[in-house]
């Protein structure tokens, strides 16, 4: 299944990162870095609408007008969800760092993992008005 590959040359054809193949290791450190990028891109996207108050009250409350569209809750109901796995998850590596739980990270991601999932259908429900109407 895997080679020695003699040079320093990575051969991309012989990786296998088909996503079934992927182990949980990888998925949770996948998982980490998007959801972190994620909630950056919201950092800055928040800054700008922030900002918007330098051009007077009106752009800013033109801007907030048209952040009540519903395409915007259900980015909100994304961005919890990232910042509750991205923080249990690094709660996790946290205890990996300190020797605790490092037996168990594949009950310990899933589980991080179920509460993220149910984090996300709690705010699914208590936005859902403000997605459907």
């Amino acid at each position: 299944m895997y080679r020695l590959v003699t040079t320093r040359e990575v051969r991309y054809r012989d990786l296998d990162i088909w996503p079934g193949r992927i182990r949980v290791g990888m998925w949770a450190w996948l998982l980490h870095r998007v959801t972190g990028l994620a909630m950056v891109l919201y950092l800055f996207m928040h800054i700008g609408v922030i900002s918007s108050i330098l051009w007077g009250p009106e752009t800013f409350d033109a801007v907030m007008a048209a952040l009540k569209a519903p395409v915007f809750a259900a980015g909100e109901v994304l961005l919890i969800t990232a910042g509750l796995y991205h923080g249990l998850n690094g709660v996790r590596m946290i205890l990996f760092d300190m020797g605790i739980g490092v037996r168990s990270q594949k009950a310990l991601f899933w589980g991080a993992f179920v509460l993220a999932a149910a984090g996300f259908a709690w705010t699914l429900k208590v936005f859902w008005p403000l997605i459907f109407g």
